[in-house]
C-alpha cells in the first residue's frame, strides 16, 4: 500500500520567529519615516522662504523685493536639498540588529 503525504505547512524555526519580530510587515523603519517628516519640513521652510514679495500698492512694481537673493536662489537650494533629503530617507536601510545571524 502507498502512504500518502501530508502537505502540512512548513515550520518556522525559533530563529526565523525572533526575525519576526522586528516589524518583518513594515518596508521602512520608524528611522525612516521620522527621516522623511524632517525632509518635508526642510521643504516647507523653503517653500515659505519663497513666498511673499507683495507690494501694498498694486500699481507699484517692487523689483527689488520680488527678485531678491532670498526668493531666487536660496529657496529653491533649499527646496532641492528638502527633496534629495526625502530620496535619502527612503532609500536608507534600517540599522540590522546586532543579535541576529544572518
Amino acid at each position: 500500500m502507498l502512504k500518502q503525504q501530508s502537505k502540512k505547512a512548513p515550520t518556522k524555526s525559533a530563529a526565523a520567529a525572533k526575525t519576526d519580530k522586528s516589524g518583518a510587515g513594515f518596508t521602512l523603519s520608524l528611522q525612516n519615516y521620522k527621516l522623511m517628516l524632517a525632509g518635508f519640513a526642510i521643504i516647507v521652510v523653503g517653500f515659505v522662504l519663497m513666498s511673499g514679495g507683495k507690494s501694498p500698492d498694486p500699481q507699484v512694481f517692487n523689483a527689488d523685493e520680488l527678485y531678491s537673493f532670498r526668493r531666487i536662489t536660496l529657496a529653491p537650494i533649499i527646496v532641492i536639498f528638502g527633496f534629495a533629503f526625502e530620496i535619502y530617507a527612503i532609500m536608507k536601510r534600517p540599522a540590522r540588529d546586532s543579535n541576529l545571524k544572518a
